[in-house]
């Protein structure tokens, strides 16, 4: 094993595949949840850049969502969602992913596909994480609402102050990060049948702060973020935001639970090596 899988491997655990050859183009998926999005797939696909592979999955649509995905991209993964939500459409579409890079955007229009290669820039340049920002580097939105804004820097705060973090938009979907990174954002088994946590808009959250836990390299990238160009919306401003909080909870106990249990093994290596000593 290189020396630089031995330093993933002790920052994130067991690695999920291994980092591309030195010199080599890395390999780009793009991960596109959909649900009743034919209307603004068209402009997804005329924004899209040159990549490797793209994973639609899809959420039930009643529309002809997936017929237009396949004329716009013959090539793509088609999936299935195994239950609902964003967060488990995008746990599936990772899952399908084979590319090094996975980028996830929206189906709406509102994340710019041209801007992928600033994200699979700031992965190829040293971070593990290329998070966007719209409050940030240039960044900026269309869309987002005085309640959000609001709700969204008072859930960056939080996050940023329990997890020595730095974050500029914590609620942002727009986001890219080496495929061998999967284990460390750990969302819900797509096989479960029940719902689960991690399913619903909590997903960045939980990859951010898990990202941010594991001690990896973030980099935020200015992105702009455009209306929705047909149909509406999914978020909710209040229950989303109670479920990014709910997550913020999890996470912060989750932490210490770790701390402690790491606290008590090292207690036991100590003592262990006291009594080998005698």
């Amino acid at each position: 094993m290189s020396e630089f899988e031995n330093d993933l491997d002790t920052r994130t655990g067991t690695a999920d595949t291994a980092a591309p050859a030195e010199g080599a183009t890395p390999r780009v998926t793009v991960v596109i949840p959909t649900r009743n999005e034919a209307l603004n797939l068209p402009y997804v696909a005329e924004r899209m850049p040159p990549v490797d592979e793209i994973v639609v999955v899809d959420g039930s649509s009643v529309d002809n969502t997936i017929d237009v995905a396949r004329r716009l991209w013959p090539e793509a993964v088609i999936v299935q969602q195994t239950r609902g939500g964003k967060g488990n459409a995008l746990a599936c579409g990772f899952a399908a992913a084979t590319g090094d890079i996975i980028v996830m955007i929206d189906a709406d229009g509102s994340t710019d596909p041209a801007e992928i290669p600033m994200f699979v820039n700031a992965l190829v340049e040293g971070a593990d994480l290329a998070k966007g920002s719209r409050f940030s580097l240039g960044g900026g939105s269309d869309d987002i609402t005085v309640l959000r804004r609001l709700g969204n820097k008072a859930l960056n705060g939080l996050v940023n102050r329990l997890f020595d973090t730095d974050f500029a938009d914590l609620c942002y979907g727009y986001n890219a990060f080496w495929r061998r990174h999967r284990p460390v954002i750990d969302l819900p088994d797509v096989d479960a049948t029940e719902a689960q946590w991690g399913d619903g808009f909590e997903v960045e959250t939980v990859i951010n702060v898990r990202m941010a836990r594991a001690g990896v390299v973030i980099r935020e990238v200015g992105s702009h973020e455009s209306r929705r160009i047909h149909g509406r919306s999914n978020l909710n401003a209040f229950s989303d935001g109670l479920r990014v909080l709910r997550t913020i909870d999890r996470e912060r106990r989750s932490r210490r639970a770790g701390q402690r249990s790491s606290r008590r093994q090292g207690a036991t290596a100590v003592t262990d090596q006291a009594r080998s000593a005698r």
